[in-house]
């Protein structure tokens, strides 16, 4: 049982889904806070239908991944490549978490389950094979990946057939609220993996993945990746020019913003993996420190 567990764990590659369902859940409790009334028993299934619809993601993913996993060394003993787990085991697991976690979802708002079915498809189905072809993966797989903020935020207010009911708060707040929450961590996505490429590169290689700009570890791609960085620093102002975020966010993320500038600078200076993993460690604290201080600075204009 406990191989299994931990096995299960690395099929749903357990802290990246846990990420994605904490980003979720913030933006369920910042809807929430737009309307006045947060029903936990409904941030409770979200988290749960956020966690059983990543997983299903994740698993996809290995199941098709299971043979190039064999070739890296930070993958090798992921359950499938390492034949501890068929892939009749992982997709039977992958296709129940799939269904279930999108009957939750659906449950709670239409928007937020299509929108997590979308999710599904394109990160596994798209972005997956693509990491082979093309650095175009990565701006794929942005899109799947600053789905969770929407998600989560949909599944705050009640369906109305295929619309929102969402009583007093305006149409323009639940348009551009979730927008910025998607905005914010689209962006935040290619200094963090473009900084993960360029540190697993020669592991990523044996697999053939090509996720660097330019496929390569040289100066254009540390351009690329310096440039990722600076428009951090714009980014983190959009709460506060549409009105829903404060001082202390906007303080909080312009740190952060000029953190990765400092470092993205670092690293088109040196080039170096050391360099790289500056970058990759601040984008590991930015999202969720951010995310956790706009819930509590947040402003919930009608």
């Amino acid at each position: 049982m406990k191989e299994f567990i931990s096995d299960f764990n690395k099929l749903v590659k357990l802290r990246l889904t846990l990420t994605v369902v904490f980003s979720a859940s913030i933006s369920f409790l910042i809807g929430a806070t737009q309307q006045g009334d947060i029903i936990w028993f409904n941030w409770a299934l979200l988290t749960i239908g956020g966690f059983l619809v990543t997983g299903a993601a994740n698993g996809f993913n290995e199941i098709i991944e299971r043979d190039l996993d064999k070739l890296m060394k930070r993958t090798e003993d992921r359950p499938l490549p390492a034949g501890r787990m068929t892939t009749g085991q992982a997709l039977i697991l992958s296709v129940f978490m799939g269904i279930a976690g999108t009957l939750i979802l659906v449950e709670l708002n239409f928007i937020a389950g299509l929108l997590s079915v979308f999710s599904i498809f394109l990160y596994a189905f798209v972005y997956t094979p693509l990491k082979q072809k093309s650095p175009i993966a990565v701006w794929v797989g942005a899109i799947p990946g600053a789905l969770p903020p929407l998600i989560g935020y949909y599944a705050a207010f009640q369906s109305a057939g295929f619309g929102l009911a969402y009583a007093e708060v305006s149409e323009a707040a639940v348009v551009i609220t979730p927008l910025v929450l998607f905005t914010i961590q689209f962006f935040w996505q290619f200094p963090h993996f473009w900084a993960i490429a360029w540190v697993t590169d020669e592991d990523y290689k044996r697999a053939g993945f090509r996720l660097l700009p330019t496929t390569k570890t040289d100066k254009l791609s540390a351009w690329f990746i310096f440039i990722s960085c600076v428009l951090m620093i714009p980014v983190g102002f959009l709460p506060m020019y549409f009105g829903i975020g404060g001082w202390v966010f906007t303080l909080l993320s312009l740190a952060g913003g000029l953190l990765f500038t400092w470092y993205g600078f670092q690293h088109l200076q040196k080039m170096e993996v050391s360099t790289a993993k500056k970058i990759m460690f601040t984008s590991f604290a930015y999202l969720p420190l951010t995310q956790l201080v706009l819930l509590f600075d947040f402003i919930p204009f009608k």
